[in-house]
């Protein structure tokens, strides 16, 4: 009789099984010589989840990778920074800075198969408070991303009626100023203090903001928004409830449709009058921007926030990876095809705004001055609403602004499950589907506060303050903790046993010296030049500065705080454990 263990189990996929994993007792030869063996199972860990197939795993990578700034964000920010001379700091960054963290962290998750806070033990514990760290930006994420896929939501719902709604002045919101202002439009006469019907249906009717005076009174809770945002979680938990045997699923819906949609839309906008315009404007070189550091800024913190190491989330995907998968290969497609969607993604929008501009008789900077959100549900939507088939294009393109944002939710939820999963397992493991539903319950009771008719200011003072600043801090002391304390050799030995090969020189010398610097001239600059913040006719005051970067310490806090209880908790006196940890940094190379 034998019995055996499940593979993996205990173990890191095909790799060796750990010590105590299992054990071989041959039993007492019998009289009839024959031998009898007995493997004795005496761990008690569950075997881990893997991806159903490799094909759920790259999905999962680039529906996460892939979401709503890549569709808003970068097409203003490369014509705000010289048109097509900004694909050369973008390229640069993205090679020396984003595509190592991604691989890095890939690698990382994939050979100690573990998240974000239990993946620490392996590599350096005093700095286990990274992990707690994501675990609460992760949540401030999702406070507010998903309130924008609830005005996704509400437009969705709204673009089923003969007549789309922001394409009139004549409903009840609307007020004296609205004005159609189109080239068809004769009778038309537009001022400074006129308004498009499309931008009075954003702000009067959806948000309601004009009902607030600020962040110091933000008023009542839109029951249609906490309608719409309640669906869209009810969407989350059903989708990610049982791990990623589920997800792995839906990303099949949720990352090509999106794809789809922008080549539609390409076709369409392409076919537009006008849409000459847009593309040159998009895409027209200013060599002279590049001298400019506000360019280089921009572009690390671009290609940064765009491929998203730091979230704990690509640490979560791959650990549920086989052991000898190529995530080397996997960085370098996923992080190409985020990059590829982004420039794909400007010929969409400016095709379009080519169109807006030649309707209005107005140069295309006047008509792109909008960027963040506004750039979609304003000028975006005014111009599907001026289309032939206007309904149709509605529809495709609301839908698929949710399905950006359900893949970067599905991905981020996914992170702080893992991570707590992992270093509660006792406590959790049975019970993932309560735990998961109320991580969903704390995300929709958080959101509230951006549901208010002030909620868009929150919304922007979390997008600019509390997340930004906080995550890449964090991911500046993962970097420096993988290959200053844990030791490049002993990261490129695990990649070696799982791939089969060393990572090449550049790899090495961008992990030890480039990325650090690469995340250090981000937060320099960012507190350097602090971001203006406004929205529509709104400045935040100072004290929202403070406020805001009081959130964003709340969750960098974690991490000294954490080294100070492991400091206490350390056996032996402060002395003993300080020569511990200084010899432990010399084997390593420090």
């Amino acid at each position: 009789m034998i019995a055996s263990t499940p593979q993996g189990q205990g173990g890191a996929g095909g790799a060796a099984p750990e010590p105590g994993a299992g054990a071989a007792v041959p039993s007492a030869r019998p009289p009839g010589g024959l031998r009898t063996l007995v493997v004795q199972q005496i761990s008690s860990e569950r075997p881990r989840e893997t991806w159903s197939k490799k094909m759920d795993f790259l999905l999962s990578v680039i529906g996460y990778a892939v979401d709503l700034g890549n569709v808003w964000r970068f097409p203003y920010i490369c014509y705000q920074n010289g048109g097509g001379a900004f694909l050369l700091p973008y390229l640069l960054m993205a090679v020396f800075g984003g595509v190592p963290l991604f691989y890095m962290e890939l690698a990382l998750g994939q050979f100690h198969r573990s998240g974000c806070i239990s993946i620490w033990k392996h590599i350096c514990p005093i700095f286990k408070g990274i992990g707690f760290a994501i675990c609460i930006i992760a949540l401030y994420i999702a406070f507010y991303y998903n309130t924008i896929m609830a005005w996704a939501l509400y437009y969705l719902l709204s673009s089923f009626r003969p007549t789309l709604p922001w394409t009139t002045c004549t409903n009840s919101w609307n007020t004296v100023n609205c004005n159609r202002y189109m080239s068809t439009d004769h009778n038309v006469s537009w001022s400074n203090s006129s308004t498009s019907p499309a931008e009075e249906f954003y702000t009067r009717q959806v948000l309601q903001v004009h009902l607030s005076p600020g962040l110091h009174q933000l008023g009542s809770v839109s029951w249609q928004l906490a309608l719409c945002l309640l669906f869209i979680f009810i969407i989350v938990y059903f989708s990610i409830w049982k791990g990623v045997k589920t997800s792995g699923k839906v990303v099949w819906v949720t990352a090509t449709f999106p794809y789809l949609v922008l080549l539609v839309l390409l076709v369409r906008g392409a076919t537009l009058p006008g849409a000459w315009r847009g593309v040159v404007f998009y895409l027209k070189p200013d060599w002279q921007k590049l001298l400019s550091t506000t360019v280089w800024i921009d572009a690390a913190a671009q290609i940064f926030f765009s491929l998203g190491p730091g979230f704990g989330v690509l640490l979560a995907f791959a650990s549920y990876n086989p052991f000898h998968n190529n995530c080397y290969k996997d960085a370098l497609i996923t992080s190409s095809v985020n990059c590829l969607t982004s420039f794909l993604s400007g010929f969409v929008i400016f095709t379009v705004l080519g169109y807006m501009a030649e309707m209005r008789q107005q140069d295309v900077d006047t008509v792109a001055k909008d960027a963040g959100p506004s750039l979609l549900f304003i000028i975006y939507a005014e111009a599907i609403a001026n289309m032939p088939a206007a309904t149709f294009f509605s529809i495709i393109f609301f839908l698929m602004i949710i399905m950006l944002g359900l893949d970067s939710t599905f991905a981020g939820l996914e992170g702080v499950i893992t991570a707590m999963l992992d270093e509660f397992p006792h406590v959790l493991a049975k019970r993932r589907e309560w735990f998961v539903l109320g991580l969903v319950c704390v995300c929709f009771l958080g959101a509230l506060s951006t549901l208010t008719y002030g909620g868009a200011f929150v919304v922007k003072l979390f997008e600019e303050y509390a997340t930004g600043p906080a995550v890449i801090t964090v991911v500046l002391l993962e970097v420096i903790a993988v290959s200053w304390f844990y030791g490049t050799n002993r990261f490129c030995n695990d990649i070696h046993l799982m791939l089969g090969f060393y990572p090449g020189f550049f790899w090495r010398i961008c992990w030890v010296a480039i990325c650090p610097c690469f995340l250090l001239f981000i937060i320099i600059s960012f507190l350097a030049f602090p971001p203006e913040v406004r929205l529509f006719d709104y400045h935040f005051p100072p004290w929202t500065t403070v406020l805001g970067y009081c959130i964003g310490v709340s969750s960098f806090i974690c991490v000294p705080v954490y080294m100070v209880y492991y400091l206490l908790c350390a056996k032996g006196t402060f002395k003993q454990v300080h020569r511990a940890f200084v010899n432990c940094c010399a084997k390593r190379g420090l």
